[in-house]
């Protein structure tokens, strides 16, 4: 066990991508290429929004190190929690997302240039001036957006349909404009079960729920929503149909949309198993390590379709250069999904995860890990009860004994209205088309630096990946350090007996009830 941690420890210590058994996704470009896709970006003035997100500083950085002909980076910002844009964008500097191109190119990060502005605002709250800064804009990528499930429907529209519309409005004002990114979501039909490289008409008119927000109250939105909801699970998928259908309209604009299923850690860039947020499958996943998630309502024979963050990121570039240098055509689509190239079941997930967490477990791990999917709501119900609620409360009870802040219960509540609101995809199944993404790979395969931009690693092992992801957890969101492995497998040690010792006493006093039932 001690030997497989230091393993995916060293893996992502691995700055120069030297492990035999990863693709070198971290190679310097030729610099005698005359043909490359960093080529496509020297003397590029770039315009990334939604860069202080998850995607978004990933986007940055691959940018930074692996395009260094870029001239400059801009990046939309606004004031948030208190902070000004001058003060998020010394905060974005110092993000170890950065930490390889600032021990190595550290000049490059003076490319990066702050520019004040607000998806929910009108023509997104850009002054006059930097207006005229952005004019000179010859790549754009638009990857703001919320991505929250349980967004009210007008506060999904103001930043996810209304700020793509208004960002198109400024890319009109791009006369070097070469290429146009938009980052979508592959689920924003989720309501069909195949979906196609293309974009589908959507269920309303966008300026007619654009104007309804603006003219109606929220709270007249928010009671009319379920119904303009329709067969969408949630306000994001609807609202990122919406803005899809705008960036389609826009045919004076070379533009193409990007469609990523469920972002995840990275797979080795800026470093295996990166991760700065605990939405979604992150949060499950960190859980199941810590013990303290053990049942959920699922389908476990149906494809959970992960994609690596850098594995996006590749894309994304790899669009923005088919876009300027190929022209395909008006609005391709790429479904950025993994269940057409490399399947992986609900089951196998965390079954793998499971695995991992017993390896390599956190010193913040609470209960033996383990966990089962069921379809059955009764039986989800029960195993809720008795192994979330039940627990968290008694644990909760210790804490007040002590002195301390009872959270347990709040977490478990919490994460029961997070598994609830992924429930339907947890229960549902799609096929997507890659013929776009295909034949994106196969025209970059025919550049000097295409191993640079892989869209899918050549040699994949969901077993690896998801080993290095959850360590990716523990280093990154848990701040837990390799040298707290022997003291954490200790603990595990201790709470897998007092685990036996609980299914022991479960199955007597079972076995004791039933036996006074049949008398």
């Amino acid at each position: 066990m001690a030997e497989k941690a230091e393993f995916y420890y060293q893996n992502m210590e691995n700055l120069n991508g030297n492990d035999p058994t990863m693709p070198n996704l971290n190679q310097e470009i030729p610099h005698e290429s005359v043909e490359s896709i960093a080529d496509f970006f020297n003397g590029s003035i770039v315009l990334v929004t939604g860069g202080t997100g998850f995607v978004g500083k990933a986007l940055l950085e691959k940018l930074l190190r692996s395009c260094p002909g870029i001239d400059t980076l801009y990046v939309l910002m606004r004031p948030k929690r208190g902070l000004t844009v001058e003060q998020r964008y010394k905060d974005l500097l110092k993000n170890q997302v950065f930490d390889r191109i600032r021990a190595r190119w550290p000049d490059r990060l003076s490319k990066l240039t702050p520019i004040t502005g607000d998806v929910s605002s009108p023509q997104l709250g850009v002054s006059p001036e930097q207006r005229l800064l952005l004019a000179n804009v010859t790549v754009l990528f638009h990857s703001a957006a919320t991505v929250r499930f349980t967004e009210p429907l007008h506060m999904a529209t103001t930043l996810n349909v209304q700020g793509t519309a208004s960002m198109l409005k400024l890319a009109e004002d791009m006369p070097n404009l070469k290429a146009l990114v938009h980052v979508s979501t592959a689920y924003s039909n989720a309501p069909r079960s195949h979906i196609e490289e293309m974009v589908y008409p959507p269920p309303y008119d966008p300026d007619s729920i654009m104007r309804c927000t603006k003219m109606l109250p929220a709270e007249t939105i928010d009671v009319i929503a379920p119904s303009l909801q329709g067969e969408h699970p949630n306000p994001y998928t609807l609202t990122k149909a919406l803005a899809e259908s705008i960036v389609y309209s826009h045919t004076n604009l070379p533009v193409c949309i990007v469609r990523p299923s469920i972002v995840t850690a990275a797979f080795q860039e800026p470093f295996p198993g990166w991760i700065d947020n605990v939405f979604g499958v992150t949060g499950i996943i960190m859980e199941i390590s810590r013990g303290t998630y053990r049942s959920g309502y699922c389908k476990e024979r149906y494809v959970v379709d992960l994609v690596p963050v850098d594995v996006v990121v590749n894309c994304c570039i790899l669009a923005a250069w088919r876009q300027g240098c190929r022209q395909p055509g008006r609005c391709p689509v790429y479904n950025v999904t993994s269940g057409a190239i490399k399947p992986l079941q609900w089951g196998q997930m965390t079954r793998l995860c499971v695995k991992w967490a017993r390896e390599n477990p956190t010193k913040y791990v609470m209960w033996y890990p383990n966990f089962g999917f069921t379809e059955s709501r009764f039986l989800n119900t029960f195993w809720e009860v008795s192994c979330h609620f039940l627990p968290a409360f008694l644990y909760d009870v210790v804490l007040r004994a002590q002195g301390r802040k009872a959270i347990m219960m709040k977490i478990a509540r919490r994460f029961k209205l997070a598994a609830a609101t992924g429930e339907y995809f947890a229960n549902r199944e799609w096929q997507f088309g890659i013929s776009s993404l295909t034949a994106l790979h196969s025209e970059a395969n025919q550049t000097k630096d295409a191993a640079v931009f892989p869209y899918w690693p050549a040699q994949f092992s969901w077993e690896t990946y998801i080993g290095a992801y959850m360590l990716g957890i523990r280093r990154f969101i848990l701040k837990d350090t390799q040298e707290s492995l022997p003291q954490a497998r200790s603990k595990l040690r201790r709470l897998y007996w007092v685990h036996k010792l609980f299914q022991f006493a479960t199955g007597y006093y079972v076995f004791k009830f039933l036996s006074g039932r049949l008398r």
